[in-house]
């Protein structure tokens, strides 16, 4: 009789000393798992539901202020360092990682309108106020021995609504009753452009081309600066705007008419595309570092986060205690978002709401890493993504945006009633609700 025994090599499974792990022995011709998909899907639904569990996005609140915060700028070199601007003409300096006031300047008599740093060093900032003053300050001598006087002053005879500093370089460019590119230190501008009698309420300088500067008037026009200067008209007031810092020719703009659109500055007939979700005026955008996604701050006190090219928000954050919000700001490590808020609170909430914060084991990260494949992979089917995209909203924005999706489904019928009776074909006269609102929002 022939007994076959199943003998094995003590040295491939072994341990040399007490120290080492013990050695796996693995078949990689096994065959396939016939419920891999089954239990891979499982695992995607569980891990969608554990993302929205663990999605507490609200980080801290910066107090100290006593009137709302109208604006916020973040410093181009040092990521933790964040500049906050009230309506009482007050600016600080803000440490994020410490959570703590650097300093505090009585800057201007009345609301501040923008505040802008140096590009080129980092070491200065601009501030213009509602009192039509333009101060130019040094972020060392604020901090370190607490001067409240500006380095240098300026007396205009307009107000300021807007600054913004061009790129890789110390010349800033403010907007008023006119464009303006002015040196440090000069009592006077450089040049200015006189586009016409309406008043420029704000203007953002092109992150990588220099002389581009991009700009919004009261007669509900946009208009680029340059020598390919072009203009498009909406058809309520646009707010903000936001360039894109990946893409240089790509900018976003916040509109009164509670949507954004995203603009290619060589082809400004449309938009290349809208974003939608918010119940009311959309008052002050920002792009994250990366150039993929951007937020935005709106007057139904909620800020919301996009990517770059959908048309729905991924993601709404809100507090019960905050009022209207008037701006909002992306860290430039691209790990936090801060809206400053009518009722005098900065808030630093998650980029990523699920996100855990501080360091990763090695198990950790790739096991986030795995569910995120999951998710991705996972996502179209109805389950899974019926929970990713579920948000529980306030009731004003509930009742709002179901009041406003009967508007524009009746809105659809309508122009598709009137291309029938009109006797054209139905194919090429009727375009899908979103797709209006995209082109029917903006004249061209």
């Amino acid at each position: 009789m022939k007994i076959k025994v199943i003998s094995r090599n003590p040295n491939t499974y072994q341990r040399e000393t007490v120290d080492q792990r013990n050695k796996i022995v693995r078949n990689f011709n096994t065959p396939a798992d016939p419920f891999r998909a089954q239990v891979e899907y499982t695992r995607a639904l569980n891990a969608t539901k554990l993302e929205r569990v663990f999605a507490k996005p609200f980080v801290a609140s910066l107090d100290g202020h006593v009137d709302g915060v109208q604006v916020l700028a973040k410093h181009p070199n040092r990521p933790s360092t964040i500049f906050s601007g009230a309506r009482d003409g007050q600016v600080k300096i803000w440490n994020l990682a410490s959570r703590e006031c650097q300093a505090t300047l009585d800057a201007h008599r009345g609301l501040v309108n923008d505040i802008s740093v140096d590009c080129a060093n980092g070491e200065n900032f601009v501030t213009v106020g509602q009192d039509a003053q333009l101060k130019y300050w040094k972020i060392s001598t604020v901090i370190d021995s607490k001067q409240q006087t500006p380095t240098h002053s300026i007396p205009l005879e307009g107000v300021i609504y807007g600054v913004s500093h061009l790129s890789f370089s110390s010349d800033f460019v403010t907007c008023g009753e006119d464009i303006s590119v002015w040196k440090p230190f000069r009592e006077t501008p450089l040049r200015s452009y006189n586009l016409g009698t309406d008043t420029i309420h704000t203007c953002r300088a092109n992150p990588v081309e220099e002389n581009v500067i991009v700009g919004a008037r009261s007669d509900r026009s946009v208009f680029v600066l340059d020598t390919r200067q072009d203009k498009v008209t909406m058809k309520m007031r646009p707010n903000k705007i936001s360039w894109n810092p990946m893409e240089a020719y790509s900018f976003t703009v916040a509109s009164e008419d509670f949507n954004l659109y995203t603009f290619d500055m060589r082809y400004m007939e449309h938009p290349v595309q809208s974003h939608q979700g918010f119940t009311s005026a959309v008052l002050d955008v920002d792009y994250s570092p990366t150039g993929q996604e951007f937020v935005a701050a709106g007057y139904d006190r909620s800020i919301r986060l996009f990517k770059a090219r959908d048309m729905t928000s991924r993601d709404v954050y809100y507090t019960k205690r905050m009022a209207s919000v008037l701006s909002v700001l992306w860290s430039a490590d691209s790990k936090f978002v801060l809206s400053g808020s009518n009722e005098m609170n900065i808030r630093v909430w998650k980029a990523n709401a699920a996100e855990k914060l501080g360091p990763l084991t090695k198990r950790e990260k790739q096991a986030f890493a795995y569910n995120e494949k999951l998710r991705e992979t996972y996502k179209n089917h109805p389950e899974v993504r019926r929970i990713a995209k579920h948000r529980n909203v306030p009731k004003h924005i509930f009742a709002a945006a179901k009041e406003h999706k009967l508007i524009r489904d009746a809105r659809g019928r309508r122009d598709l009633r009137r291309a029938k009776a009109q006797g054209l074909d139905e194919e090429e006269s009727y375009l899908p609700t979103t797709q209006k609102v995209m082109l029917g929002d903006a004249e061209m």
